[in-house]
C-alpha cells in the first residue's frame, strides 16, 4: 500500500464520514446497543458520542494504524473502555459467544470477504445477538445502480477498496442474519450512486 492508501485516505474518511448530516444515522445506528460491542471498521472512533449507556465495553477493529491515533482523543475521553483487539475485520481474534451487540457503519462495503466477516460476527456474537448496521450499497433505482456499476472500478481503485455496489441486506440474509427495522434511502446532499444507505438491526439466527 503507498502513502495515499496508508496515510492520506484514512484522515480522507475522517473528514468525510464526520459531517454534520451523518451524525443523526450515527445515532441511530448504536441505538439499542448494550453490553459488549465488537465494533469493525471502527475508524477514527465517529461513533464514540452516540455509543448508549448500556455499552459496557468496546472491542474495536480497526486496520488504520492512523485512523487509531486520530481516534486517540476521542478514546481517552470515552466513558465506555475502549480496546482496539484486532485489524481485521475476516478474522476477530476473541472467543466464540463474547459480545452481546455488534456495530457497523461504513465498513461492509469495503472488507475484502464480507462474506467472512460476517461469518466472524456471528461466531462472535451470543446466539440472538444484534449487528447495528449502517452502510452505503447497491441503489434500489435502476438508473442509479447503472452509474453504480460504471463508477464502482474507480471508487474502488480510489477509496481504499470501498464499493457501490454491494447489496448490504442481501449479505446480511445470506450470512444467516435476520433483518430487523431494516430502512433504505438516499443520503442528503450526496449524489445518488455513492448516497444510497442501509440502516437497521441484524439478528444473528
Amino acid at each position: 500500500m503507498g502513502v495515499y492508501h496508508q496515510q492520506v485516505l484514512p484522515r480522507l474518511v475522517h473528514l468525510v464520514g464526520g459531517v454534520q448530516a451523518v451524525a443523526p444515522h450515527r445515532a441511530r445506528a448504536c441505538a439499542g446497543l448494550h453490553g459488549r460491542v465488537l465494533e469493525i471498521g471502527f475508524g477514527s472512533g465517529l461513533n464514540i458520542p452516540f455509543y448508549p449507556p448500556a455499552v459496557t465495553a468496546v472491542c474495536a477493529v480497526e486496520p488504520s494504524d492512523v485512523a487509531w491515533k486520530l481516534a486517540r482523543q476521542r478514546v481517552a475521553g470515552s466513558r465506555v473502555p475502549i480496546e482496539r483487539v484486532g485489524l481485521d475485520g475476516q478474522s476477530v481474534p476473541l472467543p466464540d459467544d463474547s459480545c452481546d451487540t455488534a456495530l457497523s457503519t461504513y465498513t461492509l462495503c469495503t472488507i475484502p470477504d464480507v462474506g467472512a466477516a460476517l461469518r466472524e460476527l456471528r461466531r462472535v456474537l451470543k446466539p440472538g445477538g444484534a449487528l447495528h448496521f449502517f452502510d452505503h450499497g447497491l441503489a434500489p433505482d435502476e438508473e442509479v445502480r447503472r452509474w453504480q456499476h460504471r463508477l464502482d472500478p474507480l471508487q474502488v481503485r480510489l477509496f481504499g477498496g470501498c464499493h457501490l455496489t454491494r447489496p448490504i441486506t442481501g449479505l446480511l440474509g445470506e450470512a444467516g442474519f435476520e433483518l430487523h427495522e431494516v430502512e433504505q434511502f438516499y443520503e442528503k446532499g450526496a449524489p445518488k450512486p455513492w448516497a444510497a444507505a442501509s440502516l437497521g438491526v441484524a439478528v444473528s439466527r
